[in-house]
């Protein structure tokens, strides 16, 4: 067994024995008769219903979830959450392309600021604590959690989404997502690897749990709040926690958050970066921040696609996390970005973009709304995308793009290896306008 495997393990065996079973306090929404996924609602009559086989008691008791009360949808059909974005959730239409649009609300990108992971004794020596990785206590996070299941409890259906974190089997980590939006589940769907029938059948409970409550607040005077938002992360219980922020983003940080705290302990190198791979086999990386160019760049028509943003350098090679791309849309036509602007269609995620009353046809163009208007779809979408996501090649060229809004550096540097080693772990680079909250202008990092 490799130490990534003895590592979840060891997560899980330590937060068994500490699982709280809250319960909700409020009424809930569907009247006296009880709804999951045993009790499907009224449909057309051609359809036919799927059995699900897990037994809903052992999938949601442990995060509290009061499956008795709520129309639990275990990953439904991209047309299902069509449906019920469209019918439920203010703001939702679909674009002339086919892709759904969607409103993230007040927050349009993540809030580093408000990102907690609990400080405790199995994992406290092992995270760099600072400015970007904040404690929380085991407290707070417990608090944070009985908000959100009890808002969870209030509404009349949930979602549910179980998909893979890393396309390489020896590395891949389960997640479940638990979310009251059809939007967020099919941002989730998009971003995680989707499992085959028969993976699901034999899935069973997942490494990590994420329970999104993003449009219920946080409680600021708790303890470790400095807002009505909060992204906790709780490593010994393997769940994350959202408040107070609808933006779908936050639930695939999480994750790429968890890889980082897993993979370096199974020796393998997470990287913030794109990938893409040539006819040859050879492998090019693109280092960068969120919206420096690394979805862009690594769409090039000559190369396979093995991913737009997060991936892991391994003794064999390199992988991809995601199952899907994110792809920031502002100034997207299809004379410049033919790859990505072809890949916006049914199934996909368009995210405060603007687009006309009549035609429905999205203006990219515009940025009243946001600068990081997004598009999430999944990787199978480009044409030329290495799936399995995985190379057996290591990077033969590495980018590391700056995004240099400054003029600091010269418009194109080769770096010896040396320093490229230097650049790796202090070099300059800049956080572009509208990725992070209160982000309105590139700055400077």
């Amino acid at each position: 067994m490799s130490s990534h495997h003895l590592q979840v393990e060891e997560l899980k065996s330590k937060s068994s024995a500490s699982s709280i079973h809250s319960q909700s306090s409020h009424q809930s929404n569907t009247g006296s008769h009880a709804h999951n996924s045993h009790y499907p609602q009224q449909s057309h009559p051609g359809i036919h219903h799927k059995a699900y086989h897990p037994d809903p008691e052992t999938m949601y008791h442990d995060t509290g979830i009061d499956y008795n009360h709520v129309l639990m949808n275990r990953n439904a059909s991209v047309a299902k959450l069509y449906e019920d974005a469209l019918k439920y959730e203010d703001g939702s239409i679909i674009s002339s392309a086919g892709a759904l649009v969607t409103s993230s609300g007040k927050k349009t990108g993540r809030s580093p600021k408000d990102k907690r992971i609990v400080d405790e004794p199995s994992t406290s020596d092992d995270i760099w604590w600072g400015p970007v990785n904040t404690k929380l206590s085991e407290h707070g996070f417990l608090i944070n959690h009985e908000r959100a299941v009890d808002y969870l409890n209030t509404r009349e259906r949930l979602y549910v989404f179980d998909g893979y974190a890393g396309w390489d089997p020896k590395y891949r980590i389960k997640i479940r997502v638990v979310c009251a939006r059809a939007y967020h589940c099919l941002f989730m769907r998009n971003m995680l690897i989707r499992p085959t029938d028969e993976e699901l059948e034999e899935y069973g409970e997942p490494d990590f749990t994420i329970l999104n409550a993003g449009a219920f607040p946080a409680n600021r005077y708790t303890t470790g709040m400095t807002s009505n938002t909060s992204v906790s992360i709780n490593f010994r219980r393997r769940e994350m926690v959202i408040l107070g922020t609808e933006y779908a983003g936050e639930m695939k940080k999480g994750v790429f958050t968890i890889m980082h705290y897993l993979m370096p302990k199974a020796g393998v190198l997470s990287l913030h970066s794109s990938a893409n791979q040539g006819e040859k086999g050879d492998v090019t990386v693109f280092f960068g921040l969120s919206g420096t160019g690394k979805t862009t760049l690594s769409a090039d028509p000559r190369r396979h696609l093995i991913g737009d943003d997060e991936h892991c350098w391994s003794d064999t090679g390199v992988f991809n996390i995601e199952g899907g791309c994110y792809a920031k849309c502002i100034d997207l036509s299809a004379e410049k970005e033919p790859e990505i602007f072809g890949a916006i269609r049914f199934g996909s995620v368009l995210e405060n973009v603007v687009l006309d009353e009549d035609t429905r046809t999205v203006d990219y163009n515009d940025c009243s709304l946001t600068e990081n208007t997004r598009c999430a779809y999944p990787i199978e979408y480009i044409p030329n995308a290495l799936i399995p996501c995985v190379s057996s090649s290591h990077p033969s060229n590495i980018i590391m793009l700056t995004c240099d809004a400054f003029g600091v550096l010269p418009p194109v540097s080769k770096l010896s290896s040396a320093q490229a080693m230097y650049h790796f772990i202090s070099g300059f680079t800049a956080k572009m306008a509208g990725t992070e909250d209160g982000v309105t202008e590139p700055e400077a990092t």
